[in-house]
């Protein structure tokens, strides 16, 4: 246990950012759900809105340091062989 304040407060920081971080990758894998969802069933109009959705997820989880820009860019390339069906 920290016995400085300003350890303290690193500690609890540190705790929050990863709880944001975590939400940020469990929106994506649930909207990752939601679009093979959408494919499986073959409604192209929802699985468009989802593909868009979920870029814009990752997109924002990459600008604020959830994901690495790589992993973004892999997770997007995911999304769109999933949207095309293969």
């Amino acid at each position: 246990m920290a016995n400085i304040a300003s350890q303290e407060k690193r500690i609890n920081r540190s705790q929050r950012e990863r709880g944001e971080n975590i939400r940020y990758k469990s929106t994506i894998k649930t909207y990752f759900r939601r679009l093979q969802a959408a494919v499986a069933d073959g409604d192209q109009e929802r699985a468009e809105a989802e593909h868009r959705a979920i870029v814009s997820q990752i997109d924002r989880a990459v600008k604020r340091g959830a994901l690495h820009r790589n992993a973004g860019a892999r997770k997007k390339g995911r999304a769109a062989r999933i949207r095309a069906g293969s």
